[in-house]
């Protein structure tokens, strides 16, 4: 059961609920599943109780208690247990979560760069005006992008665009739309002191340097935008992009192709150095093999809820940091994706790589809603 699959039956549990007169309230469009967070367990976990409470007139444990009688015994699920002010956490039976990274991995490729975008849905056209200040388009233009992945309807306008902002970083605003907009949002992020230092770091290193902060804090410039060592978060996340690229082409060279299914015992272990020698600063990058790939499918599971809450928000600095994560959770995984020496493909390494793609899909779809290139060489 992939987290998608999961979502609808925690809906088809709230339908059921409200169907029998337990539950009075409006059936959402779509439930949130992430990883369970502090104090959570089993595999997923959603926050629906606490949503439905307020107009359902009940507390949270109540609802949480009526959706858990309606999820346990599905199939799939092996148990449903309540933390916290009414978190409902899921624990699936699909061979200790092997399964689970098989179908969210296929889930993923089926997509690729659209993986955690919404289906197109009715609703409120928002307006985005921005003032006329460069981090403040970069910031807006964006969120449109975040908006309209969410299947909302999302016009950019702004007080005035420098043609240079254009020229070196892309930027563009719609500044218009036959819609009349039913919510306006300012978007009016901590303004940059020195504009043309950022501007002199190009588009990519320059709109990662606007967006990676939250909207509150500061843009801090400079050439270690520039670095290409691990001290460079963008240089991790592409770097890491580029690899997944190289390994496919690599693999095609010998004969295979990527398959989800089982990943096997992660080998890299003794390869693992050489990959460190490059990129060695976080300590999540000297994690061993053997536990990035529940790391790397925690990560990618947790995607679209990243997305939807960076639209939510009108926080791109979300989605900046998220793939910052996933970069560094997949990279060990990396070196064992190959045969070595006198090995054969096998169904292992299939699997490895159909992961190591699924990493490349996310990090290329996020990074081209951030506005910057993900390269297939570095």
């Amino acid at each position: 059961m992939t987290p998608v699959e999961l979502s609808r039956t925690v809906l088809h549990a709230v339908r059921r609920a409200v169907d029998a007169g337990e539950l009075s309230v409006a059936v959402p469009e779509r439930a949130v599943v992430t990883p369970p967070g502090p104090g959570g367990c089993g595999d997923y976990a959603t926050n629906v109780a606490l949503q439905l409470a307020r107009p359902a007139g009940q507390t949270p444990q109540r609802v949480a208690q009526v959706l858990r009688r309606r999820l346990v015994g599905v199939g799939g699920i092996a148990d449903v247990v309540l933390t916290g002010p009414g978190f409902i956490n899921i624990s699936l039976d699909e061979g200790g979560g092997g399964a689970v990274g098989v179908g969210l991995v296929a889930e993923v490729l089926r997509a690729g760069g659209r993986y955690g975008h919404a289906e197109r849905a009715g609703g409120a056209v928002v307006r985005l005006h921005c003032a006329r200040e460069v981090r403040a388009v970069v910031v807006g233009e964006v969120v449109g992008r975040l908006l309209r992945a969410q299947g909302v309807t999302a016009r950019t306008s702004a007080e005035g665009v420098e043609p240079r902002w254009t020229d070196v970083l892309g930027v563009r605003v719609d500044g218009g739309g036959s819609e009349a907009a039913e919510v306006s949002v300012n978007v009016r992020p901590v303004p940059v002191t020195d504009p043309d230092s950022l501007l002199a770091l190009g588009r990519d290193a320059g709109r990662w340097a606007l967006l990676r902060p939250a909207g509150h804090d500061r843009v801090r410039g400079g050439a270690e935008g520039l670095v290409q060592r691990e001290v460079n978060p963008l240089f991790r996340v592409r770097y890491v992009h580029a690899r997944t690229r190289a390994l496919a082409r690599n693999a095609a060279d010998l004969g295979f192709a990527a398959e989800p299914g089982a990943l096997g015992e992660a080998g890299a272990d003794a390869d693992a150095g050489a990959e460190r020698v490059l990129l060695a600063a976080p300590a999540t990058l000297a994690a061993p093999a053997t536990l990035a790939a529940p790391a790397t499918l925690a990560a990618l599971a947790d995607h679209p809820r990243v997305l939807a809450a960076a639209a939510e928000h009108r926080a791109p600095d979300r989605l900046a940091r998220h793939l910052v994560a996933v970069a560094d959770a997949a990279l060990p995984l990396l070196p064992g994706v190959l045969p070595r020496g006198g090995e054969k493909p096998s169904a292992a390494h299939r699997a490895r790589l159909a992961l190591a793609e699924a990493v490349g899909a996310v990090l290329a779809g996020g990074l081209s809603l951030l506005g910057i290139d993900a390269p297939d060489h570095i």
